[in-house]
């Protein structure tokens, strides 16, 4: 059994549209009333454009609350974060998880292709945390808000 998450969908934007809005304009999809883990309301998702940059959120106060790390910046065809969200969603900087996402042209737009791999480190929980990664309120559920903000364009 594959201990990894794959999604893919195209979106009618060139890949240096859809590699921004997936990265530099993450607050604008990325449903941040639910999907945060800092002790606050969440204002803002941020991945920092470098490799070695954090992927955090910021919340209403102003306080940040780590989510991993940029380990491949490449615009506009790839980047590569780490995930260090525990089973418990908190921030865990000795898990170890990574999204890959690449931004390919086709057919006049972007197909957009994610990975989320190494779930075998959640140990006991890799199987409850693949479910929860490849449900609505996971993966599928945030491209769908990703692709439907790359529409709106």
């Amino acid at each position: 059994m594959s201990h990894t998450v794959k999604k893919s969908l195209h979106v009618a934007a060139p890949p240096e549209v859809a590699f921004r809005v997936f990265t530099a304009e993450m607050s604008r999809w990325w449903p941040l009333a639910s999907h945060h883990i800092g002790g606050v309301e969440a204002r803002e998702a941020v991945v920092e454009p470098f490799v070695g940059g954090r992927w955090f959120e910021r919340g209403v106060d102003g306080s940040e609350c780590d989510w991993g790390r940029v380990l491949t910046w490449e615009p506009p065809g790839r980047v590569v974060l780490t995930w260090e969200i525990s089973a418990a969603w908190r921030h865990d900087a000795t898990l170890h998880t990574e999204v890959e996402v690449r931004f390919l042209p086709e057919d006049g737009g972007t197909r957009v292709e994610l990975e989320h791999r190494g779930l075998d480190a959640y140990g006991a929980a890799t199987k409850q945390m693949k479910g929860v990664f490849e449900s609505e309120g996971g993966w599928t559920g945030l491209l769908s808000k990703y692709a439907e903000l790359v529409r709106a364009l």
